[in-house]
């Protein structure tokens, strides 16, 4: 009867060790997701970042060009009362 006992722990101990390695591996795997998924978010940021400073730059290149044409600095309101008179 004592050793019936001892299979049965021993199979229910196999199971919960089972259990644990496999919860192990989807850790594991989802870890490996995670980094995955932060590298390639990155990259997109990287890619964003370099269209951002691009249109900052052709956004101050566009200021400097209107600047120079004297239209810019002043409010609208000026600019419409110029075209009144």
């Amino acid at each position: 009867m004592l050793t019936y006992v001892l299979i049965g722990s021993l199979l229910v101990l196999l199971g919960v060790a089972g259990l644990q390695f496999t919860y192990m591996y989807y850790i594991e795997r989802l870890y490996k997701e995670r980094i995955r998924h932060t590298k390639q978010l990155e990259r997109r940021n990287g890619r964003l970042r370099r269209r951002l400073d691009d249109a900052e730059d052709l956004i101050a290149a566009q200021q400097v060009i209107l600047e120079q044409h004297g239209i810019g600095s002043s409010s609208s309101d000026e600019h419409w009362a110029d075209i009144i008179d």
